[in-house]
C-alpha cells in the first residue's frame, strides 16, 4: 500500500510543523500550504488522501475552500481545525461535508485518531444500492432520535461527548421537540445506563407536592402523608434524575435543589436523617432560561450550577428531510399496531409534510400520523388523507405570536391544487422578466416563506439545498462586484 498523502492548510508555520510532527506516527507524507490560494493550487496539481484545514486563513475562510472543493467534485475527507467549538460551527462544517472538526488546543493522539479515521474512510469503497443514495458518513440518529439533518448533527456530537461524564446537562427547546428522548439518550449512553432513569415533570405536579415528589417524606410529615415516600432524588441513586420543565419550580424549592446539587444530600420531609444520593442530573425547559433569570423567576446561582452542558434541540420545521423520516417511522409503527397496510407517502404528501410549520413539533407529527392510520387504509398515504387544518396553513412563528399566512411558493401551490384543496389560479398576462431574476425572486420568496429554512425552501422548490447555497454565494459575489463598480 502506498504512503498516504496529507495536505495541511495552516497559515502559522509553527503550528503547521507541529501538526506535521503529530502525523508522523501515521507513516504519512504531509505537505503544507500557508494560504487558501496555495492549497487550491496544490489540489489542482495532485490528489491527497486527507486535508487538515484551519478555518481562519489570511486570504479566505476555510469554509470557502470547502465550498470550492464541493463545486469541483473533490471528495477528499477534510478535518477542520477551529478555535470556535460552537454547535453552529459544527453544523456549518458538517453541511459542507467535513469528516470531523477539532477544537484548539488538541494533542497528537487526538489528531492522529481523527486523521486515521479519515484515511480509513477514504480507503473504503463506496457501495451504492439500487434506488438508495450512498452513505455520506453523517450520523443518522443517536438513541431513539431519527434523522441525519444538519441541525441534529451538532446535537448528536454533544450527546456522544457528554454522555460518559457526570456533568449536568441543560436541555432547551420548544414543546414536542424531544427533550425527554434527549435525556433518555444521555442516560442510555452513559456509565449509569444500568441504573434507574427517574423523571419529574415540574409543570405536571402541584407546587405544594413537588418538594415531596423530589425529596420524599415520611408518614405523617404533613396532612395526607399516609405512608413513607422515598422521592425521586433517592430513587434515582446510581442513575439519572431528569427534571423536566424546571423553570416551573418556585424559588423556595429552587434553593433546596441548589443545596442538593452542591452536596448530593437528601433529607426527607419529617425525617432528621440525611442520606446521600449519587445521581446525574439532567434538566429541561421550553422557556428561555436566561430570560427567566433576568425576570427574577429563576435563581441565577442555580442556573449556573445546572447550565454546565447546554443542548438546544431544533424545532421540527428546521430539520428538513428528518420530517418525512420521522413521519414514516410513526406511520409504520401505528399501521402495524392497527393492522393497516401503510408503508410510505406519495411525493405530494411528503412535500406537504416538509412545507408545514409544525408548531407542535414531533408530538404534533405523531398525532397526525395516528389520525391518518386510524381514519384511512392503503399502502400509501395520499395528500387527501392529511388533516385539512394542517394542509391549509403554513403560518410562521416569531416567539409565540403568529403572522398571517405567507404567500405559498409555486410548487407547493401546485401540490395543494392536486390535492383538490384549492383551485389553481388562472394565468394572467404579465411582464416578462429575465430568467435569472425570476429564479432569484422565487428562491428568496421561498426562503422568506419558510422562515429562513433553506432545506424546507429547497424541498418546496424541488431542488437540492446545495443548489440554493451555491446561488446565494454567486449572488453575493455579483452584488459585491456591482457595488465596487458603482
Amino acid at each position: 500500500m502506498s504512503q498516504p498523502a496529507i495536505l495541511i492548510v495552516e497559515d502559522s508555520l509553527a503550528l503547521a510543523e507541529t501538526y506535521r510532527s503529530f502525523l508522523r506516527g501515521l507513516d504519512a507524507a504531509s505537505e503544507i500550504a500557508g494560504t487558501g490560494k496555495e492549497a487550491l493550487a496544490l489540489l489542482k496539481k495532485r490528489s491527497f488522501d486527507c486535508i487538515v484545514l484551519d478555518v481562519n486563513l489570511p486570504d479566505m475562510s476555510g469554509l470557502g475552500i470547502m465550498e470550492q472543493l464541493t463545486q469541483s467534485g473533490i471528495d477528499t475527507p477534510v478535518v477542520v481545525i477551529t478555535a470556535n467549538g460552537s454547535v453552529r460551527m459544527a453544523v456549518d462544517v458538517m453541511r459542507l461535508g467535513a469528516f470531523d472538526f477539532l477544537v484548539k488546543p488538541f494533542n497528537a493522539e487526538r489528531l492522529q485518531l481523527t486523521v486515521r479515521g479519515a484515511l480509513e474512510k477514504e480507503a473504503q469503497p463506496v457501495v451504492k444500492s439500487a434506488g438508495k443514495p450512498a452513505k455520506t458518513g453523517a450520523d443518522e440518529g443517536v438513541g431513539n432520535f431519527i434523522g441525519a439533518s444538519l441541525p441534529m448533527q451538532g446535537v448528536y456530537r454533544i450527546l456522544r461527548s457528554a454522555a460518559p461524564s457526570n456533568a449536568t446537562v441543560f436541555i432547551t427547546g420548544e414543546s414536542g421537540t424531544g427533550k425527554e428522548v434527549c435525556a433518555e439518550t444521555l442516560h442510555s449512553l452513559s456509565k449509569r445506563a444500568k441504573g434507574p432513569f427517574v423523571t419529574i415533570n415540574a409543570a405536571a405536579i402541584p407546587r405544594d407536592l413537588l418538594e415531596s415528589e423530589i425529596f420524599g417524606h415520611v408518614k405523617g410529615a404533613f396532612s395526607g402523608a399516609s405512608a413513607d415516600r422515598l422521592g425521586a432524588a433517592l430513587s434515582a441513586d446510581g442513575g439519572t434524575l431528569f427534571l423536566d420543565e424546571i423553570c416551573e419550580m418556585d424559588l423556595g424549592l429552587q434553593a433546596k435543589l441548589l443545596r442538593f446539587l452542591q452536596s448530593r444530600q437528601v433529607q426527607r420531609l419529617g425525617e432528621d436523617k440525611v442520606r446521600i444520593s449519587d445521581v446525574r442530573v439532567v434538566c429541561a425547559t421550553n422557556r428561555d432560561p436566561a430570560e427567566e433569570v433576568r425576570a427574577g423567576r429563576f435563581r441565577e446561582d442555580l442556573f449556573y450550577r445546572l447550565h454546565v452542558i447546554p443542548v438546544q434541540l431544533p424545532p421540527l420545521r428546521q430539520r428538513g428531510d428528518d420530517i418525512v423520516e420521522i413521519a414514516r417511522s410513526f406511520l409504520k409503527r401505528y399501521a402495524q399496531e392497527d393492522g393497516k397496510s401503510f408503508l410510505d407517502f406519495t411525493a405530494d404528501t411528503a412535500a406537504l409534510l416538509m412545507a408545514y410549520n409544525w408548531p407542535g413539533n414531533v408530538r404534533q407529527l405523531q398525532n397526525v400520523m395516528r389520525s391518518v392510520v386510524v381514519l384511512n387504509d392503503g399502502e400509501t398515504v395520499t395528500a387527501e388523507m392529511l388533516p385539512l387544518d394542517m394542509l391549509g396553513s403554513t403560518r410562521r412563528r416569531e416567539g409565540t405570536a403568529e403572522k398571517e399566512p405567507p404567500k405559498l411558493a409555486q410548487p407547493l401551490h401546485d401540490i395543494l391544487a392536486k390535492a383538490r384543496l384549492q383551485t389553481p389560479e388562472q394565468p394572467v398576462a404579465r411582464e416578462i422578466r429575465p430568467l435569472e431574476e425570476v429564479i432569484r425572486n422565487a428562491i428568496e420568496e421561498a426562503i422568506e416563506t419558510f422562515d429562513g429554512s433553506i432545506p424546507r425552501a429547497a424541498a418546496a422548490l424541488d431542488v437540492s439545498p446545495s443548489t440554493i447555497y451555491r446561488r446565494i454565494e454567486a449572488w453575493k459575489e455579483e452584488d459585491g462586484r456591482r457595488a465596487g463598480a458603482a
